[in-house]
């Protein structure tokens, strides 16, 4: 985003296409879970965008430590659904609530997809070509 004005950055994230939601669907990473993606990938990963199957940990709110996966990805209203975290109707029935996914933290990512461990992949070929050009810039 270019524009300091707020009013310019609300409308720029309501107004954004899809292909840009994904990207604000990203969640950080656990620490036990960083350390474990930095000794399998050889890559420094802070934060990865989220889908159902992963597992998190709710960091703000009422539900603040609950654990659950995630049962929903909501791009238009930019929500993700835990599964194990329910409010209450007054007539009784269950929702799930929606929580931003700035306020989780990925415990487990779901790597079933081969594009997901490919992305992994090519950030830690990218960071060794990286390391390689300073390298030679230095000699």
């Amino acid at each position: 985003m270019r524009s300091k004005k707020p009013s310019k950055q609300r409308k720029a994230l309501f107004n954004a296409p899809f292909h840009k939601r994904q990207k604000l669907m990203s969640a950080p990473l656990s620490e036990s879970l960083r350390s474990e993606i930095l000794e399998k990938y050889g890559v420094w990963v802070r934060s990865f965008p989220v889908r159902s199957g992963d597992s998190v940990i709710i960091t703000r709110g009422d539900f603040k430590g609950a654990e659950g996966k995630i049962a929903k990805v909501d791009l238009k209203k930019l929500r993700v659904f835990v599964d194990g975290v329910t409010k209450e109707k007054s007539d009784g029935t269950t929702y799930f609530p929606a929580i931003h996914p700035s306020k989780i933290r990925l415990i487990k990512i779901d790597l079933d997809d081969p594009r997901r461990k490919k992305k992994l992949e090519r950030k830690s070929t990218k960071e060794e070509e990286e390391e390689e050009l300073i390298g030679e810039e230095r000699e």
